[in-house]
């Protein structure tokens, strides 16, 4: 049996069914308890908006949630991890396994193999499920929780620059002559950079060129006027396509929808550290879970009985942690060119793991 990496099949069920069981109630208790937060700060916002209800804030939750699971799932692996190996600790079933010929890696093999299956799953969460709660909770937000058009490339916070003067859309939906902008502002500069006027209208389409503010209010700053306009076109130099790669949210771009914009913004002679940097995130991110067991695995060796379990169970946690910690960091110092992107997602990754092996191995006895 020491030869094989796994144990025997009855005890690797034994171990996964133990681990998944834990990571599931860790989840649930963590999901709930930050979505009711959550929902006390942002309740207020939803029901201001006329014609909103409790449809809309169970809509809120349905969206929220899949993000919470999405961000939290590594923390419950972890902690289910230090859960799990401590009871196995404190009920000498570690011993019995060592005694059976078991080493540190054959005991944490099921739990690995555990962690990886919902690496996966993870990954195919995030793709199918949280791109697109992202995406809709976004332009929601940006569209203070009014009722949004429903299009699946809605993009939000969207600046683009005419020369000196700016274009912002709070949304942008649509795609070609079609596209549609809402919450839109345009700013009128002067050669040295101050602003002229400032043009504000709901609702804007493409003019071709330029593009047709409607309902529109005019503010001049040097006069200090403000007059109403029927609708009047601005931007003639904005084109659709140029409105297409204005805006990119890796966090609500699938896989390859990001693989694809980061293609179209080299083409167009873009920076794109920090698409590359996200897109190499979406592999490592989820792949995290394969890192905890080895983390929290120094709370499983070591004798229950000499006081330190406890200290043992603390350690672990703080390797789980700060693994997260500089995860975020180079994943930063990857968004301001300070890392390559590659670089950026994987290192910490790879780092910890070799912390995690040297860990357990001198850990161990």
């Amino acid at each position: 049996m020491q030869f094989d990496f796994f144990p025997s099949r009855t005890l690797t069920l034994y171990l996964a069914k133990l681990f998944v069981v834990r990571i599931f109630a860790v989840l649930v208790m963590l999901v709930l308890v930050l979505l009711m937060m959550d929902l006390l700060s942002s309740t207020g916002k939803i029901l201001a908006v006329p014609g909103n209800g409790q449809a809309e804030i169970w809509t809120y939750a349905t969206l929220r949630a899949p993000q919470l699971v999405a961000r939290f799932l590594p923390y419950s692996v972890l902690l289910a991890t230090i859960i799990t190996l401590v009871g196995l600790n404190q009920n000498s079933e570690v011993i019995s396994m060592k005694a059976a010929g078991l080493s540190a890696h054959q005991i944490l093999a099921p739990l690995l193999l555990t962690a990886l299956v919902i690496g996966i799953g993870s990954f195919a969460f995030n793709e199918r499920v949280v791109t697109r709660a992202n995406a809709t909770l976004k332009a929601w937000d940006a569209n203070e929780f009014k009722k949004v058009p429903a299009d699946s490339g809605v993009k939000t916070n969207v600046y683009l620059t005419d020369g000196t003067d700016i274009l912002a859309a709070a949304t942008v939906t649509g795609s070609g002559a079609a596209t549609e902008m809402t919450g839109v502002n345009w700013y009128r500069r002067t050669p040295s950079g101050a602003i002229a006027d400032q043009v504000r209208s709901e609702h804007a389409t493409y003019a071709n060129p330029g593009w047709r503010l409607e309902n529109a209010t005019r503010f001049d700053v040097a006069g200090a006027r403000t007059e109403k306009l029927a609708s009047v076109v601005v931007a003639p130099k904005i084109t659709p396509e140029q409105v297409a790669l204005g805006k990119v949210d890796p966090d609500a771009q699938s896989f390859w929808q990001l693989r694809r914009s980061i293609d179209d913004y080299e083409a167009a002679g873009r920076r794109t550290a920090e698409f590359k940097a996200k897109w190499w995130h979406k592999l490592a991110g989820p792949l995290s879970s394969v890192l905890m067991p080895l983390l929290g695995a120094v709370a499983a060796f070591g004798l229950a009985r000499s006081g330190q379990l406890f200290v043992r169970a603390i350690i672990g946690m703080a390797l789980g942690f700060a693994y997260f910690v500089v995860d975020n960091a180079a994943l930063a110092m990857g968004n301001f060119g300070g890392y390559p992107p590659l670089l950026a997602a994987w290192a910490p990754f790879v780092l910890f793991a070799l912390i995690g092996e040297t860990v357990l191995i001198r850990t161990e006895e």
